[in-house]
C-alpha cells in the first residue's frame, strides 16, 4: 500500500499510539523520518527510537513513547505542511506554538531542524509539523 504523506502517516502512528498508551510504535523508516526522530529525542519528547533491518531490503523504525506521570508528554502533535499545501517561513515569521511552550520542525537548507535552532541558525524553510 503506497502512502501519499509519509511524515503525516509517521505523526498519525505517533498520535494514536499516546492515545492508545502504548509503549512503542512502529513506522516504515526513511531520511526524513528519522531526521524528525532525531529532533523530537533532542527535544525531549520522544525516549529515542531504533532501526530494524529486514531482509527484503526495507527497514522499519521502533519509536519509544516517553510518559510522564501517567500522561504522554506531547499534548498535540500535528502536520503543518502538506504535499497538496506547502507551507514556508522566512527566519522572521516562523510562529510560536503555544507562546513557545511547543516547538515547530522546519526542513532548512542546513537540514531538518527546531524552530528555536533555525531561529540561531538565522534560515528559514519549510514547516513540517507542530509539537505542543
Amino acid at each position: 500500500m503506497s502512502v501519499n504523506d509519509p511524515l503525516g502517516d509517521m505523526l498519525t502512528r505517533i498520535r494514536n499510539g499516546l492515545m492508545r498508551g502504548k509503549s512503542k510504535v512502529s513506522s516504515p523508516a526513511s531520511k526524513l523520518r528519522k531526521s524528525v526522530c532525531d529532533v523530537l529525542e533532542a527535544e525531549g519528547y520522544i525516549r529515542g527510537y531504533t532501526t530494524v533491518d529486514f531482509d527484503n531490503g526495507k527497514s522499519e523504525m521502533e519509536i519509544e513513547l516517553k510518559y510522564f506521570e501517567g500522561t504522554s508528554v506531547i499534548r498535540e502533535i500535528s502536520r503543518v505542511s502538506t504535499p497538496g499545501r506547502r507551507v514556508y517561513s522566512s527566519v522572521k515569521s516562523i510562529p510560536n506554538v503555544s507562546n513557545g511552550l511547543g516547538i515547530n520542525i522546519l526542513s532548512t537548507p542546513k537540514g531538518v531542524m527546531a524552530d528555536h535552532q533555525a531561529r540561531e541558525q538565522n534560515v528559514g524553510g519549510e514547516i513540517l509539523c507542530s509539537i505542543f
